[in-house]
């Protein structure tokens, strides 16, 4: 039977001391692996293997040519709201400002200036050339608008018009002669007229995503969905020119800009989902030189007249009404015109896209301009953007009261003014 030994509870005195001793890990060198990194499946129904779907499909559309990302931005189809520009819903304009995340600002931006003090004698004005050729344009503008307003009051009294289309057979006409006479006659005071395009009846498109939503029933029952938009705006006419015009305000200033927000559900608005193709559509094909957008001119229908609207006993809508026209109108025109300079929701604007809008019903006019600051709209890019786009708008002016015997009574000035200007708004 072999012996027990008896082992010391104690260290030996001869072994040197434990500090003297380096730790083991220190000197354990940093191997590279050997495998390559565990990356979520893309076929699996999981969280993580969703968001690769993601991120790969974000990278192939930052690879891709302009064409080809409108091509996969608006492939998929799932049912989206439909906004239209001109809706017969009450209050649509805070709405509108949620869905496309615009600040509206009261009056127009500081260059749009009805009144500026004239420069006293000896002193010259660094834009003196601009104004003069600008009054210069007023004259033959006033002439214009007077002879068209006359021609077309003679065609009035010659014809009877069909109910509820008296817009579309009276107004429309004077303002198709009004836009293309305001283009020929300014082309020798504004170059880009030389070179630009002018549409009459055109299709303006544009789709993107704005909040989420839980689907609530189907065979996708429970699972987060962006929510989508959708306008298909058709003006009565559009400039294009091929520069694009300056900036209204610094892209900072809209950071302290206040947007609405709506925490209910668009349907209540209401808007209604339908699901068709996806269209982002500036009104010309892509080649086009004229990609930039200068004014856009809206008719306002017989169905939202002002003197209808008052016999509804709605006369608190006109003003509303006409803001989100252009609200949505310029929104869906600007953001189309930068989607084809290839920027979109995962790659943010940078520097701001600029459009004009005039909206009329054959007396009153309303001038809007509008300043696209962010396409990044959807839920993971939205999350710490600060920009906000901006729009400017006027109240109603009326541009002539009547006429009466062969003259056009109470022909207003500032608009005129303010249409001037308009048109001569160039880089």
């Amino acid at each position: 039977m072999a012996a027990r030994t008896r082992l010391p509870l104690l260290f030996p005195k001869n072994l040197p001391p434990f500090r003297n001793r380096k730790l083991v890990h220190t000197e354990a060198a940093v191997k590279e692996a050997v495998y390559p990194p565990i990356i979520p499946s893309l076929t699996a129904k999981s969280k993580s293997a969703r968001r690769r779907q993601a991120e790969e499909q974000v990278q192939k559309i930052r690879a891709s040519t302009v064409q080809e990302k409108l091509d996969l931005i608006t492939r998929i189809q799932r049912q989206k709201f439909v906004v239209y520009p001109q809706t017969f819903a009450r209050n649509p304009d805070k709405w509108y400002q949620h869905f496309t995340k615009t600040a509206y600002i009261p009056g127009l931006p500081e260059k749009f200036t009805p009144v500026r003090e004239q420069p006293e004698a000896g002193e010259s004005s660094p834009s003196a050339g601009d104004h003069l050729s600008e009054d210069e344009a007023f004259r033959d503008i006033r002439s214009l608008v007077t002879r068209v307003i006359l021609q077309e009051h003679w065609h009035i009294e010659r014809r009877k018009v069909f109910l509820y289309r008296q817009q579309e057979q009276v107004v429309g006409p004077l303002l198709r002669n009004l836009v293309t006479g305001l283009t020929y006659s300014l082309a020798k005071y504004n170059p880009l007229f030389l070179l630009s395009s002018l549409d009459l009846n055109p299709q303006v498109n544009f789709y993107w995503r704005r909040g989420e939503r839980i689907i609530p029933k189907g065979h996708r029952k429970g699972r987060l969905e962006p929510t989508r938009f959708q306008i298909d705006d058709h003006p009565h006419s559009q400039i294009r020119i091929t520069q694009q015009l300056p900036q209204f305000a610094p892209m900072e200033a809209s950071y302290t800009a206040e947007v609405p927000e709506i925490t209910l559900a668009p349907n209540l608005m209401p808007l209604f989902r339908r699901q068709y193709d996806n269209h982002i559509f500036t009104g010309a094909k892509l080649p086009d030189p004229a990609c930039y957008g200068h004014t856009q001119f809206h008719l306002v229908p017989d169905r939202y007249h002002r003197d209808r609207m008052a016999q509804q006993q709605q006369p608190d809508q006109v003003e509303v009404f006409l803001r989100a026209n252009g609200l949505a109108s310029l929104f869906a025109w600007t953001g189309a015109q930068a989607m084809y300079q290839g920027f979109w929701n995962h790659e943010d604007v940078t520097r701001p896209f600029v459009s004009q809008a005039v909206i009329t019903d054959g007396q009153f006019f309303s001038f809007f301009c509008y300043q696209l600051n962010t396409v990044a709209l959807s839920v993971e890019t939205d999350a710490n953007n600060p920009r906000k786009n901006l729009l400017w708008g006027t109240e109603s002016m009326r541009l002539y009261e009547s006429v009466q015997d062969g003259e056009v009574v109470g022909l207003n000035d500032g608009v005129i003014k303010l249409l001037v200007q308009f048109l001569m708004n160039q880089p």
